[in-house]
C-alpha cells in the first residue's frame, strides 16, 4: 500500500514553508472540494456582508422616529448612527489581527454572535444611551464581518475565481448600503424603530448556523502568533492601502456634495434628488460582479488602472459636464465613476490579497477597511470644506445656485487632480520594479 503523504498524517508544515502557495491551499482541509460546498461558503459570506451593510444604513432613516421616542435633540440621536461607524472604523484592523491570530472561522462566528446579541440589545433597549452603546457593540461584530468575509473569500475561493470572489463582496456590499434606508422605510411603519433591529436577529442567528455548516475549519497553525503590523506594511502593500483611501475619499465626495448639487445647483425635489441620488448605488450593485470576472480574466495590475482612469474621466465631468448639461450631465458623470469604483475595489482587493501569505490576510483586508473607513471620513470633512470654501459659505441653503456650482466644480477639479496623481503612482511603482530588474539582469 502506498504510504500517506505527510500532509494527511498531521505533519503539517508552516503555510511559509510551502514553495507553491496554490499547491498548499489545494492539499488543505480549506479548500473547497466540488461546487456544493463553495456555493454554501459564498451564500454564508455574502450573508454575513450584507448583515454588516445594512447596519450601516439601516438606522439612518429612522432618527426622526428616535428623536420622538426619547425625546431627544437630533445631534443627540445621531449617535446610534456615529457609535456604529466609529466602533467599526475602529476595530476592522483589530478583528483582522485577531482572524490571524486565532482562525478566520472562530472569530467569524464571534462577530456573528456579537451581531446578533446587540442586535437583540438594540431592539430592546430602554434608553438612548442603552441604544447608543448596543450599536457600538453592534459595529464591533460588523467590524469582524466586513473584515472576515472578505478574507475567508479569498481563502476559500480557487486562483482562478478570486476576482470574482472580490467582485460578489463588492456587490453585497453595495446592495446592503443601499437596500438599508429603503428596508427601513417598510419596516418602520409597521413595527416602528424596534422593528429595524429585531429584523437583524434572526438573519444574523441564520448567518451563524450557515458558518458553522458551511465554512471550513481553520487551519492547525492558525493560533500561532502572526507577524507584526510592520511587518505586514513592508510587504509592498502601502500603495494599495493608500489608493484605497484616495478612492473612498472621492466616492464619498460624491454622497456628501451631490445632494446639495442636484437640490439647490439645480433645483430639484427632495424626491427627484433620492431618485438621481440612487442612480449610483444600483450601477455599483450592477458592476461589481463583471468587474471581478474581468480581474480574473486580464490581471488585476491592468483592471485596476483601467478603473483608475475611469475614476478620474468621471470626476472631472462632475465638475465640467454636469454644470453644463445638469442631471443629464451628472448621470453620465455617476455612469463613468461608478464602473470605475467597482474595477478598482476588485482589482485591489484581489491584488493586494494575492501578494501576501495566508496567515496574514485578516490583517491585510482589516488594512483595507480601515483605509477605506479613513478615506470616507477625509471625503467627508476635508472635501465638504473644499466645497464650502468653493461655494464661498457655509450657509449653501442661502448660497445661490451659481455659487454651488462653482463649488462642485473646484471639488471635483481637486478630486480629479488627486486621482490623477493616484493612478501615476500606481504606474510608476510596477515600472520602478521591472526596470531594477531590468538593470540587475544586464
Amino acid at each position: 500500500m502506498k504510504p500517506k503523504d505527510q500532509t494527511e498524517t498531521g505533519g503539517t508544515q508552516p503555510d511559509e514553508a510551502e514553495p507553491d502557495e496554490a499547491r498548499a491551499a489545494a492539499a488543505s482541509p480549506d479548500a473547497p472540494r466540488s461546487p456544493a460546498p463553495h456555493a454554501a461558503i459564498t451564500l454564508t459570506l455574502s450573508l454575513s456582508m450584507l448583515l454588516a451593510s445594512l447596519g450601516t444604513s439601516m438606522a439612518n432613516i429612522a432618527l426622526p422616529r428616535l428623536a420622538s421616542a426619547f425625546a431627544a435633540p437630533f445631534a443627540a440621536v445621531q449617535g446610534v448612527v456615529i457609535a456604529y461607524l466609529a466602533a467599526l472604523t475602529a476595530c476592522v484592523l483589530v478583528a483582522g489581527r485577531l482572524g490571524d491570530r486565532y482562525g478566520l472561522r472562530r472569530m467569524q462566528l464571534l462577530g456573528l454572535f456579537l451581531f446578533a446579541l446587540a442586535s437583540l440589545c438594540c431592539a430592546l433597549a430602554q434608553s438612548l444611551p442603552a441604544l447608543i452603546g448596543a450599536r457600538a457593540l453592534q459595529g464591533l461584530g460588523a467590524a469582524f464581518l466586513f473584515t472576515l468575509s472578505m478574507a475567508l473569500a479569498r481563502q476559500t475561493a480557487a486562483e482562478a475565481r478570486v476576482g470574482r470572489a472580490m467582485g460578489l463582496i463588492g456587490t453585497v456590499s453595495a446592495l446592503g448600503t443601499a437596500l438599508g434606508p429603503a428596508l427601513g422605510g417598510l419596516i418602520l411603519p409597521l413595527a416602528g424603530w424596534r422593528g429595524l433591529f429585531w429584523v437583524q436577529v434572526p438573519l444574523a442567528l441564520l448567518a451563524l448556523v450557515l458558518s458553522l455548516a458551511a465554512l471550513p475549519r481553520d487551519r492547525a497553525g492558525a493560533g500561532r502568533e502572526g507577524p507584526g503590523l510592520r511587518a505586514v506594511m513592508r510587504a509592498s502593500l502601502l500603495p494599495p492601502i493608500l489608493l484605497n483611501m484616495t478612492v473612498a475619499a472621492v466616492m464619498m465626495t460624491t454622497l456628501v456634495v451631490g445632494p446639495f448639487y442636484l437640490a439647490l445647483g439645480l433645483g430639484l425635489k427632495e424626491t427627484a434628488v433620492g431618485l438621481v441620488m440612487a442612480a449610483g448605488p444600483a450601477m455599483s450593485i450592477a458592476s461589481g460582479l463583471p468587474s471581478g470576472w474581468l480581474v480574473d480574466a486580464l490581471g488585476p495590475g491592468r483592471v485596476m488602472r483601467g478603473g483608475l482612469f475611469l475614476l478620474v474621466l468621471g470626476a472631472l465631468l462632475l465638475a465640467l459636464a454636469a454644470p453644463l448639461f445638469g442631471v443629464i450631465g451628472y448621470l453620465a458623470a455617476i455612469a463613468v465613476l461608478t464602473p470605475g469604483y467597482q474595477l478598482f475595489q476588485a482589482a485591489n482587493n484581489t491584488d493586494a490579497l494575492a501578494e501576501v501569505e495566508s496567515r496574514l490576510r485578516g490583517t491585510v483586508s482589516g488594512l483595507l477597511g480601515l483605509s477605506r473607513n479613513l478615506g470616507l471620513i477625509l471625503g467627508a470633512s476635508l472635501m465638504g470644506a473644499v466645497f464650502a470654501a468653493g461655494t464661498g459659505t457655509q450657509d449653501f441653503p442661502h448660497a445661490g445656485a451659481a455659487a454651488v456650482t462653482a463649488g462642485m466644480r473646484l471639488t471635483f477639479l481637486i478630486a480629479a487632480g488627486g486621482m490623477a496623481l493616484a493612478t501615476l503612482l500606481s504606474v510608476a511603482g510596477p515600472l520602478r520594479a521591472r526596470l531594477r530588474a531590468a538593470a540587475g539582469s544586464a
